[in-house]
């Protein structure tokens, strides 16, 4: 998981605008804030994490995990596939159980139409390169510190993805390439020269994974930074040519970083889908505010949000796959459509609602504004996942005044004027950069 510092509000004088965000492109008119190749002709696969699901669950639980899937109309999941699990002792020595769990996941997808994305990360202690002093607390069925480390050699991963695309090839909806190597945690893929050792595991698990069932889609990435930095250095490292599509974790303005990462891509020749394959809302609030460096929301706003971003991304050419998490509320989480118990939340009925039906129309913006103190005070609500603009013009049309801005917990927003402004012969308008100023509130006062 990824999480980043949540932002209540910025508010960015005219003046200023192109300074304080140097990377977001302003919007066509009636248009999508994304740069678009084309508007896809289906909503890309949608589907939900399973979180919940380890090695130590029992069948039934997998069982009960994949019809609540099914229920959702998910037509894709996320699983954890830890190669310390299923291949502890050494190259090609299985563990018989672990092996059993999967193919019964694997299984249970199947049989509900179900594909499913492997993200298989957590090295062996025999095959981790970390140094002396943690391998020699590695223990063959306990999770440590050295199982985060990537391994010596990248053919001992690369044979273990390849038998993995061979032995579950139909059922696969993609083999995702470790996960979230650029998270400054160190919890994932830790040490140094990340970028190098990441394309060099990319690459071999690439050609192995073709090798034993070309139809197998390899994802790249499960990046969680947005700004490019870590994307470039892999570019840079030659792994252009070794992925069918780029998987990316966005939790804070979800939108926004899609479309950061899609213009990263195009600026170095690469047209591959992005597979937004984790994000979500955790409904913590009241009890709390913030939970894994994210607000919390309550139950009501986790359910719009999820069928906003589901709907805004519905016809995005660019986009491989849209994954939420979490199906189910697990440890001290609460980001699952389901409470720890198994009960639904409004969410479950509006995901399911909306994996079933994607196209809808998504929140509109709205927008009041009202004197007060000699200045103009604008308020109202917008759609979660990216910044929103507002900006004030005279009677004559001429623009005064320019605002970026983020929605609070409740996707709502406050705003008061500059008072040099005044309080009468405005008119203000309002949108989200994704929609464009075509889907814009506007008001006059």
């Amino acid at each position: 998981m990824a999480r980043n510092p949540y932002r209540t509000r910025i508010a960015v004088a005219l003046g200023s605008l192109t300074m304080a965000l140097p990377a977001l492109v302003a919007p066509a008119a009636g248009g999508a804030g994304a740069p678009h190749a084309g508007a896809a002709s289906a909503a890309p696969p949608g589907g939900v994490n399973i979180g919940s699901l380890s090695y130590d669950s029992t069948p039934s639980q997998a069982d009960q995990a994949l019809s609540w899937a099914r229920k959702l109309h998910a037509r894709v999941v996320r699983l954890t596939v830890p190669w310390s699990v299923l291949e502890p002792l050494g190259p090609n020595r299985l563990d018989a159980n672990a092996l059993r769990f999967t193919d019964r996941l694997e299984a249970d997808a199947l049989a509900s139409g179900i594909r499913v994305i492997m993200t298989v990360d957590s090295p062996p202690c025999w095959a981790s390169s970390a140094p002396a002093r943690l391998l020699s607390r590695c223990l063959t069925w306990q999770t440590s510190a050295a199982n985060a480390w990537p391994p010596r050699e990248a053919g001992d991963y690369a044979a273990f993805v390849g038998y993995l695309a061979q032995r579950y090839g139909a059922g696969l909806a993609a083999i995702e390439i470790w996960n979230e190597p650029d998270q400054v945690n160190q919890e994932y893929f830790a040490g140094p020269d990340k970028p190098a050792r990441y394309a060099a595991i990319l690459r071999a698990a690439y050609v192995a994974i073709k090798q034993a069932n070309p139809q197998v889609p390899v994802l790249a990435g499960s990046l969680v930074g947005s700004n490019g930095v870590f994307l470039r250095a892999l570019y840079g490292a030659g792994i252009k040519g070794y992925y069918d599509g780029l998987a990316v974790h966005f939790y804070n303005l979800p939108l926004a970083s899609v479309r950061a990462m899609h213009e990263v891509q195009l600026a170095n020749g690469d047209q591959k889908p992005l597979w937004l394959d984790e994000f979500g809302w955790s409904s913590c609030y009241p009890k709390h505010r913030i939970q894994e460096e994210q607000a919390c929301v309550t139950t009501q706003v986790q359910a719009r949000n999820l069928t906003d971003l589901f709907r805004a991304l519905a016809r995005t050419s660019y986009v491989g796959a849209v994954v939420a998490y979490d199906l189910q509320n697990s440890g001290h989480e609460q980001f699952g459509v389901l409470t720890r118990a198994g009960t639904r939340k409004p969410s479950f009925t509006a995901l399911s609602r909306t994996l079933a039906w994607p196209f809808a129309a998504v929140s509109q913006v709205t927008l009041s504004l009202r004197a007060r103190a000699g200045r103009v005070l604008a308020s109202g609500s917008g759609p979660v996942g990216d910044y929103m603009e507002l900006e004030a013009f005279n009677n004559a049309g001429i623009l005064r005044y320019q605002a970026l801005f983020l929605l609070d917990r409740s996707n709502g927003y406050s705003i008061a004027l500059p008072s040099v402004l005044g309080t009468r012969g405005l008119h203000v308008r309002v949108y989200q950069y994704w929609a464009g100023p075509a889907k814009a509130a506007q008001r006059t006062i």
